[in-house]
């Protein structure tokens, strides 16, 4: 019997389009999974719709099981949670996290999936790709109690990092965004927000998810001595202006990359992706984070959703896919 499944497929310049998509049977090692929700990462997917990905970053976007080349058409996405109806005995039944894209059935390797935690609910899961960004970042930033942090750009990963930041012992956490409604994300995780030019200064630690210049500069004035930013924000083939002189020098700041693409040398030798992923998952259980949750549509909906959300007029955060039975 032929297994189908239907997938939304991204087409710029012409939109998008659900498509049927046929389904081998799992083989030794492998799962069938049905899709209960995904999640669009706006940012990222806004990008590959409108067909802006830059051709010299066409390897490093790729996601886990994309099928189609950039520009497209291409099958995108990487925030899916579901139930394993086949497969593996011990997943059979068991609520999972995939980096896969939009589609309601399909089959991977068994090592792909992760189980997650009865404490987190299905809907709030497809959450852990960003969390787990978060986690790399902190691992990468090494924070020590007592620090003084901002995290500067509230967007979908910056909000992700202060959450993870809002249970750490003796910091002062600060999330900070020239977009006040973003002050909703700070009161649900406990924290305080500021706008740019009323944020608090003398930091241990900036971490910087805005993807612009001028929050790239705003996180080196709100250092103190020795202080460092910790580089979330992706660029593209956009060149940044960093303002190297005036107290750069002088107060010995720094500035350092963080990218989920590996695991943290800090962890390196005793975590594996996998490890970091189901913390991620277990972080979730904190009912805060589904602040980060904006909207919610059907998947037979996302044809018309995902204009709006590439153009602004559906203002987002990550907006959940719902894929009913």
């Amino acid at each position: 019997m032929t297994r189908t499944g239907r997938a939304f497929w991204f087409n710029p310049p012409h939109g998008g389009e659900i498509r049927t998509a046929a389904l081998a049977a799992p083989g030794p090692g492998q799962v069938l999974v049905r899709t209960l929700f995904s999640g669009v990462s706006r940012g990222t997917e806004a990008l590959v719709f409108r067909g802006g990905v830059p051709g010299n970053q066409y390897d490093i976007m790729r996601a886990p099981f994309q099928e189609g080349e950039f520009p497209g058409p291409v099958k995108y996405g990487y925030l899916n949670v579901g139930v394993v109806e086949e497969g593996e005995a011990d997943l059979v039944g068991r609520t999972v996290f995939c980096l896969y894209p939009h589609q309601t059935r399909y089959v991977v390797p068994s090592a792909a999936v992760t189980a997650v935690p009865d404490a987190v609910p299905p809907g709030r899961a497809i959450l852990a790709g960003t969390v787990e960004t978060a986690v790399n970042a902190l691992w990468d930033a090494a924070p020590l109690v007592g620090d003084r942090i901002a995290v500067v750009g509230a967007g979908m990963v910056g909000a992700s990092v202060a959450g993870v930041l809002s249970g750490f012992p003796g910091a002062r956490v600060q999330l900070v965004d020239s977009d006040p409604s973003r002050r909703a994300i700070a009161e649900a995780f406990g924290i305080s927000f500021a706008a740019p030019e009323d944020a608090a200064g003398d930091c241990d630690l900036v971490v910087h998810a805005s993807a612009t210049g001028a929050g790239l500069a705003r996180s080196l004035e709100l250092l103190g001595m020795e202080g460092e930013v910790i580089e979330l924000s992706w660029y593209g083939d956009r060149q940044v202006s960093v303002p190297l002189g005036e107290f750069f020098h002088s107060r010995r700041l720094a500035v350092r990359s963080s990218q989920v693409g590996s695991v943290s040398p800090a962890r390196r030798a005793r975590r594996t992706v996998g490890d970091r992923r189901a913390l991620a998952l277990e972080l979730l259980a904190n009912p805060a984070f589904d602040v980060l949750i904006t909207g919610e549509s059907s998947f037979d909906e996302l044809p018309g959703v995902l204009p709006r959300l590439a153009d602004g007029s559906l203002p987002a955060l990550c907006h959940r896919i719902a894929y009913g039975a």
